[in-house]
């Protein structure tokens, strides 16, 4: 049962689709994956069916499917993610190369999503003020072996005066009271009340003005919710152009979604028409907002400190040398014997709450190195590699923790129909597993 208040506005607002849009509620979810572009090819699945029309990596998959049960999702090869969810990233068009901000990223959908746009190129902060979230962050970031990211748990307004003037992009995809949700999620329907709604809207201006200030002059901000209420979309973007008059809304291409509606609030500013409205009885996807926001001007990103390179460790030199193990370009930087490896711009961390700086490499040991779990996700190949089918028994057994027979010695590369899926140590015989312990499953 729909909270009556909502069902009140939404038959006010939608007049003669009312009726469609309750008919919307009643028909099977559309469910959908974002393939890994950092993966390679995309591999012939059985359970993937028609391309989602606005982001060229994803697809909508049979709903009887268990697709985060499969091998290929635990390494990395998609991300799954409700189809109108795509949206924001796609109108915020993130390019190889530049700096980009996900303001609020968990649980990592569309920073994924960002990165995979990215290609390991330019720098890319994904921050989340909840710390159990951004954990879950940052553990995604690891599994589609992501190696341009900075994870931080902060809140938004401490990053203001740190990074004033420096991203070219930047998302917001703002909490919100979640209607577009209600049936997806039934929590969102309980905790919904005309007074969330409200503060929402409060706080949503808030993040909105701390990227206001981190966004270079000439950069882009879209803006993202997933609720149907005015006051958390039009009229919060209307506010926050009456309140930053350097910005206007951007018009763009979107042939997929329904115009905004400026004339269900009052005193709307110009522009509102051109941001976008994903209803479910118009698309194959839940209810969605976007607006795509350009700030005036037209100058490089200020200048921020940097944060200075670690010297190289001799293990991981040694490590290197014994295996042929790749590692991408940057600079390293060192959380105590724990070694990761960032791009050459990262900012100075000091003062932050870092979760995940670039990749992780692994840990100096005593005369060795102990290789992560994070660079065998990135990698895409090594000397010593065993690949074996997705359903065969080798993996199964792999993926629950079991020792391999195999010929290999010393750091070999498992993977599954050659992506790379973790780590293993051959003795000559048989193959140690290092597939994480948190990560295995019981069987």
């Amino acid at each position: 049962m729909l909270p009556e208040a909502f069902l009140e506005r939404m038959k006010r607002q939608l007049g003669d689709e009312y009726e469609r849009y309750l008919d919307s509620l009643n028909r099977p979810r559309a469910v959908a994956l974002r393939f890994n572009p950092l993966k390679g090819e995309i591999p012939q699945l059985p359970f993937v069916g028609q391309p989602v029309p606005w982001e060229p990596m994803g697809y909508y998959y049979d709903p009887d499917a268990r697709p985060g049960l499969h091998v290929f999702h635990e390494a990395g090869v998609y991300y799954l993610q409700e189809a109108s969810a795509m949206a924001p990233v796609a109108l915020l068009d993130p390019q190889p190369g530049e700096r980009v901000c996900d303001l609020c990223a968990a649980p990592g959908g569309k920073t994924t999503q960002i990165a995979g746009r990215m290609m390991g190129r330019g720098f890319l902060l994904c921050n989340e003020i909840n710390p159990k979230r951004a954990k879950i962050l940052a553990s995604n970031i690891e599994r589609l072996g992501i190696a341009n990211a900075l994870v931080l748990n902060e809140h938004p307004q401490r990053l203001e005066a740190r990074f004033a003037g420096w991203f070219d992009k930047i998302l917001v995809d703002a909490p919100c009271s979640g209607e577009g949700m209600f049936r997806k999620e039934e929590a969102a329907v309980t905790d919904w009340s005309e007074e969330t709604v409200l503060m929402c809207a409060r706080r949503q201006a808030e993040i909105l003005h701390s990227a206001s200030v981190m966004l270079r002059p000439g950069g882009r901000l879209v803006y993202s919710t997933c609720t149907f209420a005015p006051e958390e979309n039009e009229a919060s973007v209307s506010a926050f152009l009456r309140a930053h008059p350097d910005f206007s809304v951007e018009e763009t291409f979107a042939p997929w979604f329904s115009p905004g509606r400026p004339d269900w609030i009052s005193d709307p500013m110009p522009g509102l028409e051109k941001t976008f409205r994903l209803m479910p009885h118009r698309l194959l996807g839940e209810g969605h907002y976007c607006a795509v926001l350009r700030k005036a001007g037209d100058t490089p990103g200020s200048e921020v400190p940097l944060e200075p390179a670690a010297k190289r460790p001799k293990e991981l030199d040694d490590f290197c040398k014994q295996t042929g193990a790749a590692l991408p370009e940057g600079k390293l930087v060192l959380f105590g014997q724990n070694v990761y490896l960032a791009p050459e711009d990262l900012p100075s961390l000091k003062g932050l709450h870092v979760l995940r700086a670039g990749l992780e490499l692994g840990e100096v040991l005593k005369n060795r190195f102990g290789p992560a779990h994070a660079w065998a996700l990135w990698l895409k190949e090594l000397p010593s590699c065993v690949s074996f089918p997705a359903e065969s028994e080798e993996i199964r057994r792999y993926l629950a923790g079991d020792v391999l027979a195999g010929d290999a010695r010393g750091w070999t590369l498992v993977q599954v129909e050659r992506i790379s899926l973790g780590w293993a140590k051959g003795d000559g015989r048989t193959l140690k597993n290092h597939y994480p312990k948190a990560l295995r499953r019981c069987v």
